[in-house]
């Protein structure tokens, strides 16, 4: 029987955020509030409306909810996450958190006008989670799905050097032929970018319809031990055996020093909706 190809972001891995809880929020990119905004218009908030986050993580997107007026009900895996979410949002009377898988929670249904993941659906088994979400939302409430992709540099001279160290120390381990490329913004809308950020390639084939999508653009520039830091919360990386990693993060750091000390990455932020009618 062939070994599967390893990836570094097998399905089981999704807890491994739960070690790294502080460095998580230190580095992992936020979103841009334009991206709320038109969630707020597609989804008109109001004091005690419902919505249910799907691993919230540290609250990344939690707050702009719960200012909003929801209340707002998170699931979330981790254990160490849980107790910062709680932490966290502790002076808000309208947050709550579950410490589930979500697949496994036992949720209202027919009781959300607004079932939302920030950078988490990818983790869950969409044939298992889209229909679950159809259920749990009231007639006319909505699933609303972000997530943020890194464009590849290409040609960029730091970028290739960067790569160069990845081919040594990365691509030695995870066994495949295909390398980062930047595409055209527009191909983000197209069903094989939605199949490989969200895990399905479209939420009409679960009953959702008025569906829409939005993309966002944002540039973020690092420090050398920012950026090292930032790929240590990647469930890839932190994957790797310790040789490798270990080799992999010195000699990024080094070409990220040689070219200056910063890292520029311009990311594409993904918003897709849909509305149970």
């Amino acid at each position: 029987m062939t070994e599967p190809v390893k990836t570094g972001w097998e399905r089981r891995k999704r807890v491994h955020f739960d070690e790294i809880v502080e460095k998580y929020d230190k580095v992992r990119p936020g979103f841009p509030a334009a991206l709320f905004e038109d969630i707020f218009k597609y989804n008109a908030p109001g004091n005690g409306r419902k919505a249910l986050e799907i691993g919230a993580g540290t609250g990344k997107a939690t707050a702009p909810f719960l200012t909003a007026g929801y209340d707002v009900s998170a699931v979330e895996i981790g254990v160490n996450m849980t107790e910062f979410l709680r932490e966290r949002f502790k002076e808000y009377k309208n947050f709550d958190v579950i410490n589930a898988a979500f697949e496994d929670a036992s949720l209202e249904k027919g009781g959300y006008d607004l079932v939302y993941a920030a950078c988490a659906f990818h983790w869950v088994d969409a044939e298992i989670g889209c229909p679950k979400v159809f259920n749990l939302l009231k007639n006319n409430g909505v699933f609303a799905l972000f997530r943020h992709s890194a464009l590849p540099a290409n040609g960029e001279e730091l970028y290739e050097a960067v790569q160069a160290v990845y081919e040594k120390h990365y691509y030695t381990y995870y066994k495949t032929q295909t390398r980062p490329v930047r595409i055209p913004i527009g191909e983000f809308y197209k069903a094989g970018e939605v199949k490989r950020g969200f895990g399905f390639e479209d939420l009409r084939i679960y009953g959702f319809q008025d569906v829409k999508m939005k993309l966002y653009e944002e540039t973020r520039t690092f420090g050398a031990d920012e950026y090292i830091t930032y790929l240590d919360t990647n469930s890839d990386h932190r994957s790797l055996p310790e040789e490798n990693r270990v080799a992999l993060y010195a000699g990024v750091e080094e070409a990220i020093t040689k070219h200056g000390g910063r890292f520029t990455v311009d990311y594409v932020f993904q918003l897709y909706m849909g509305r149970r009618i």
